[in-house]
């Protein structure tokens, strides 16, 4: 049988910093409706797959931190989709999914949804996106913003085994959770919304409490490694990937980890011993 082409897609990863706890960094996860046929019931990152609005000239053109060109540079086979649309779907999945908008406006100022008229106006657009009434492009254009791509840092690459009867091959960013906003639970997609630390989220998915797939997987068990907020993005500051599941097959950019044994070989967490 000849397998599925899998469909472009990107999801993002949202942490915070959390004070006071040997664990420094939370990370948001969502639970995907069980009445949905992909994974349904597992706990995910907000995303989803590209959608052609996402690589309309007019989208691309709305990017604001990075150029196309860059973009190109740093992704790799992205199936002739232009390699920005990943941005742009990263930033419309996480604000369909959660509320969180990454947007800044013509100066590079984020919104603040601190401000009450700021916050009615991303609520408006919401809606509007939700109901079909443009894509998110054009309804930030009309409130004179730009998407922000800034805050995204390109984590890794995932596609589903050429077994599955859904495929997708998806980009992972990691994202800053921006100042004054806090991810919502819609139920058009998802059951729960929680933070959790990578820690408690690997430990809880190797005890059969929480089902996730291999990039969330990896993904929280990577994090866990980390000794403070700051590291994280000091180890993401060269702009690469750091790691990727192609098929069956996993690659970890850089010394450090082994997958089969699902441990660190250096810079060990404790909680790996």
């Amino acid at each position: 049988m000849t397998p599925v082409e899998p469909k472009p897609a990107a999801s993002v990863v949202l942490i915070r910093p959390q004070s006071g706890s040997p664990e420094p960094v939370e990370v948001y996860l969502i639970r995907r409706s069980s009445r949905m046929r992909f994974l349904g019931g597992y706990y995910a990152f907000p995303g989803g797959k590209v959608e052609p609005s996402d690589f309309a000239p007019d989208s691309l053109a709305r990017c604001s931190g990075l150029s196309a060109d860059a973009a190109e540079q740093a992704l790799s086979d992205t199936d002739r989709i232009p390699a920005l649309a990943f941005w742009v779907t990263a930033i419309r999945e996480l604000f369909e999914e959660t509320g969180v908008l990454l947007a800044s406006d013509a100066t590079g100022r984020p919104v603040d949804l601190r401000d009450g008229d700021v916050a009615s106006r991303v609520e408006r657009c919401r809606k509007a996106m939700m109901n079909g009434e443009g894509p998110l492009g054009e309804l930030l254009a009309a409130e004179e913003w730009f998407l922000d791509v800034r805050p995204l840092r390109y984590l890794s690459h995932f596609i589903t085994p050429a077994s599955s009867p859904i495929r997708f091959t998806a980009r992972f960013f990691l994202s800053p959770l921006p100042a004054g906003q806090e991810p919502r639970l819609f139920l058009e997609e998802t059951s729960e919304g929680l933070w959790v630390t990578p820690r408690e989220g690997y430990t809880r998915f190797r005890a059969g409490e929480m089902a996730m797939a291999e990039p969330a997987e990896y993904t929280l068990g990577y994090l866990a490694q980390f000794e403070s907020y700051a590291a994280v993005w000091a180890n993401h500051a060269d702009g690469r990937p750091k790691f990727r599941g192609i098929v069956d097959r996993f690659d970890f950019y850089g010394e450090g980890y082994d997958w089969a044994g699902r441990t660190w070989k250096f810079n060990k967490p404790a909680w790996h011993a």
